[in-house]
């Protein structure tokens, strides 16, 4: 008896020095993050980038995202709520981290998008048909021309920015600056420059809430 307690004491001892260890490597890779994003605000913030919002918020959330990603769609009405339950207090701006494959294609067409005013509604489309156009976790860029016939897109516009050198450079950009802020999955978040210290929508919200008490 008195070994099986032994045995017990040291497993409960391991595993909480397992857990110690893993919040000081989460805590340690928040902190570096956060200190790359303080170093590279340029690559976290672009005046062009799409944004949601009072631009005097003081709170901004940037999200890097993929349109092909699952998680992303899922993310996307639960940010919108938060930003609602506190009209002019947060912002959002989206960069692009189009990871999953075809998706490049998918993200030049929401940047074409953005230039005639169409972006939110283009990306709602997008995220609404997702399961149109992303087949075994692979965009298919010529399956979302249906979602898009009712949002009063100029089509010859459209197809000409998307072959734009212009429309290429700004998602040639937002791929070299996620890269620069380390940026591996979708979606990533940033709160007033600070990354999520463990990811999911609670952590954000936390986060939000934490910058939100701040600016009373």
């Amino acid at each position: 008896m008195k070994q099986k307690n032994i045995f017990i004491a040291v497993v409960v001892l391991l595993v909480l020095v397992f857990a110690a260890g893993a919040f000081m490597f989460n805590q340690q890779q928040a902190q570096q993050a956060a200190a790359l994003a303080a170093q590279n605000q340029a690559a976290l913030v672009r005046a062009d980038a799409p944004t949601f919002g009072n631009p005097q918020a003081p709170v901004h959330i940037v999200e890097f995202f993929d349109p092909a990603c699952g998680t992303c769609r899922q993310f996307h009405p639960l940010v919108k709520a938060l930003i609602a339950a506190h009209p002019d207090k947060i912002r959002l701006t989206w960069r692009y981290a189009p990871f999953h494959p075809g998706s490049d294609a998918v993200v030049k067409v929401l940047e074409a998008a953005r230039l005639q005013g169409q972006f939110e509604a283009t990306l709602e489309a997008l995220f609404d048909g997702q399961d149109a156009w992303v087949i075994n976790h692979t965009a298919d860029v010529q399956r979302i021309g249906p979602l898009l016939h009712n949002l009063g897109l100029d089509s010859d516009r459209l197809q000409k920015d998307f072959n734009s050198p212009d429309v290429a450079a700004v998602v040639a950009r937002d791929l070299a600056d996620a890269q620069t802020l380390n940026v591996t999955k979708t979606p990533e978040y940033f709160v007033n420059g600070q990354p999520l210290p463990q990811f999911g929508f609670d952590e954000l919200k936390q986060l939000v809430d934490a910058e939100l008490a701040q600016h009373r």
